[in-house]
Order: structure tokens, then sequence, then C-alpha cells
């Protein structure tokens, strides 16, 4: 595995930092989603419809960003998102109604749909194939990080008495601070483009391995990255929820705070697996090690769903690290089966669609009462995509036979 050089590092973390705050936004409204249920004297089917408000756009409008960013860089749509993100928050401030809250929750969803097919895309161009599982890796981490920090910011400010409301406008900050960082620090660098694996055929020509593509591979790779979408939109957007029903309490804070806090905690070991994935990660063993991470995690899902008391904090601990290792690795094989000068065009149809069926992941878990039932339904999908992924294995076999 080839290191980075400094350049390509200081791009990495940069971006990442944008990976980290696209996290929080998605996660701030289930870091409240029992606080918003009471407030307009809700159900859960209704806050799970809100959850799907953020993740349809989320994933809905992607396709679109992808080709936005292969066609005029990187840099703009991402000053687009921070910006939007901000401004979709401090509409949430001000919703009175049930009706403006849907449409913060749905323009919240839409300017963070910018992120992911610009940020990952724009890694992975600046990236090798021998050191790119580890810059996705990196990225991941930072992923990792905002998902948690999303319920551990939600329980500091709870926790000194200010509202759900509140806690939206104080998400507008980071927004705006990372945006002014950007436009500053982030320059048009297409020209660094990495030529590492370039072979020259003589009178200019030069063949990329990187410019082949394999749509097969990919079409199978973004239809279990769906079903993945699926199993993470529904477990996290009620993860609270779930850890709350845990029955955990220290030292004598108020239980919006402890849930929030706890799955904090939990979240924060998706870090463990995203460093471990792109760490022994290689280009010849991504779609054996995704089968591995998505088959280990399909029991710590089963178990979630007949876990009682402490158990249940024991069960998702296990589920974060485990399945959050199959993230690197499946951006890696996006990178991998598609064409260079079509890398952020298909990472938007790839997060379309896995955050786009991922919407109805909240919907499913919100309306189903039995956590048996929903998470023993996760688990099978979960087993389904894992799967898929032994057939990627089959199909890209060291040997290179078919």
């Amino acid at each position: 595995m080839s290191r980075m050089n400094g350049p390509s590092l200081r791009l990495v973390l940069l971006v990442s930092c944008c990976h980290a705050l696209v996290h929080v936004y998605e996660h701030s409204f289930a870091s409240v989603e029992q606080l918003v249920a009471l407030e307009f004297g809700v159900s859960t089917g209704v806050t799970g419809a809100l959850g799907s408000a953020i993740r349809l756009p989320f994933g809905l409008f992607a396709l679109a960003v992808g080709w936005l960013a292969d066609r005029f860089g990187a840099k703009q749509l991402l000053l687009i998102y921070l910006a939007g993100c901000s401004g979709a928050c401090m509409l949430a401030f001000w919703s009175s109604d049930l009706a403006l809250m849907f449409v913060a929750m749905f323009s919240l969803g839409t300017f963070a749909s910018v992120y992911h097919p610009a940020g990952a895309g724009l890694i992975s161009l600046h990236t090798t194939a021998s050191n790119r599982p580890m810059a996705l890796g990196y990225h991941g981490i930072f992923g990792s990080a905002g998902v948690a920090a999303g319920p551990f910011l939600a329980a500091i400010v709870l926790s000194l008495g200010v509202s759900w409301r509140g806690f939206f406008l104080c998400l507008t900050v980071p927004g705006i601070l990372l945006a002014i960082l950007l436009h500053f620090r982030l320059h048009h660098t297409s020209e660094n483009l990495s030529l590492e694996g370039m072979t020259d055929l003589g009178e200019g020509v030069v063949l990329d391995p990187e410019d082949r593509a394999h749509w097969p591979c990919f079409a199978l790779l973004i239809s279990l990255g769906s079903m993945a979408g699926f199993v993470y939109a529904a477990i996290l957007t009620f993860l609270p929820r779930y850890l709350d029903a845990a029955e955990i309490r220290f030292l004598g804070l108020p239980p919006e705070s402890v849930r929030n806090y706890l799955a904090s905690g939990v979240l924060v070991l998706g870090i463990v697996g995203q460093y471990t994935a792109g760490r022994i990660a290689r280009p010849h063993s991504l779609e054996r090690l995704l089968a591995v991470a998505l088959f280990a995690t399909a029991p710590c899902v089963l178990w979630m769903g007949f876990a009682h008391g402490t158990a249940r904090l024991a069960a998702a601990a296990l589920f974060a690290p485990l399945f959050f290792m199959h993230q690197p690795l499946y951006n890696s094989l996006v990178a991998k089966y598609v064409p260079r000068h079509r890398r952020s065009l298909c990472y938007g149809l790839s997060f379309t669609l896995g955050f786009g069926v991922g919407a109805f992941g909240p919907v499913f878990a919100g309306l189903v009462a039995s956590d048996a039932v929903t998470y023993g339904t996760l688990a099978a999908v979960l087993v389904l995509a894992a799967t898929l992924a032994l057939i990627l294995r089959h199909w890209n076999r060291p040997d290179g036979r078919p």
C-alpha cells in the first residue's frame, strides 16, 4: 500500500471534514426524534416519515449532482452543500408546525445529497488503486465521527436546557465556518490527478487501467449497496429510541441526553471498523472483505431484535464496527469498476440508490411494532447483500478466471 503525498493527504482530510458534517446533518433529526414527536403529538409512523423526508432527497438528487461534478468540478458544489444545509437547519429552528418541519427536513436532505458524489469522487480522482482504500478509510473515519457527533452534540445541547429547535440553530454554525475554510483552502487541482499505473504506448498515447469499465460488477455492487443503505437508515434513525429502552441512567442526566450519549458511544465504534477495513484492504481483497463484513454484521442485527435491558447496548456496540467496515470497501470498489471520467456520476448513482432505497428504512422500522420482526428482516437483507458480494468475489478472482 503506497502512501499519499502531502497535497493529496491535505485534500483528503479537508474533504473528510465535509463528510463528517454531512452525517451530523443526516442524523440531526434522529437525535431529537422523540422530542419532536412529543411536541407535535405524533407517532413513530409520522416521525419515521420525517426521517424519510431527509433520506429520500439525500439519495434522489445524488445522481444529478454526480453529473454536475464530473462537468464543473466539486468545489462549488461542496460550497452549495454547506450553505444549503445551514439554511435548512435555520428553517427547522423556525418551523412552527409539522408541515414546515417536513419542508425543512426535505431541504436538509436535498442539500446534503450534494456531498457524497462530489466529495467521494474528488478523493477517488486524487488517489491511486493502492492508497485509495486507506484514503477512503480516513474519509470513512471522519464520516463515522460525524455519525457519532450528531447524538453527542444533541446530548450536550439538550443537557444545557436548550430545545430541539436550538439544537438545529447550533448546527448552522459549523456549516458556515467550514464553507469559509473550503473557499480559501480547496483549490482546483485537476492537473495533479495521479497518473500512477498509466502506460505510455508511444506517440503520446497513454493507457490508464483505471479507465476500464466493469459495468456488470458495478450493477451488482450498487444493488447490494442499496440493501446496506436500507439497513443503515432503518437502524440509525431509531437508535436513540432503541437504546432508551435499555433503561440505562447515570449522573442524573435527563433521558433525552442519556440516550444520545449512548448512541454516540455506539456509533463512535464505527471508526474502528472504518480504520480496520481501510488498513487491511488491498485491491485484490476488496470483494472478499466486503462479504465477510456483511455476513459478520447480520447476527448482530438479529441479536438487536431480541436483546433486552443492557444487552441492547452490547448488541448495538457490536453491530457498529462490523457494519461500518463495509463503507470504505464499497467506495473503493466503485472506483475499481468504473472509468475515471465517470467517477462522480457513478458515485452519484450509487448514493442515489443507497440513500434512495434507504429512505424507506425509517418508514419500515417506524411502522413495524415488533423489534424481532424489524431486526430479523434487516438481518436477512444483510445476508442477501453479503451473498451478492460473494458473487462479485467469484467474478473477480485473483487468478483472473471468469
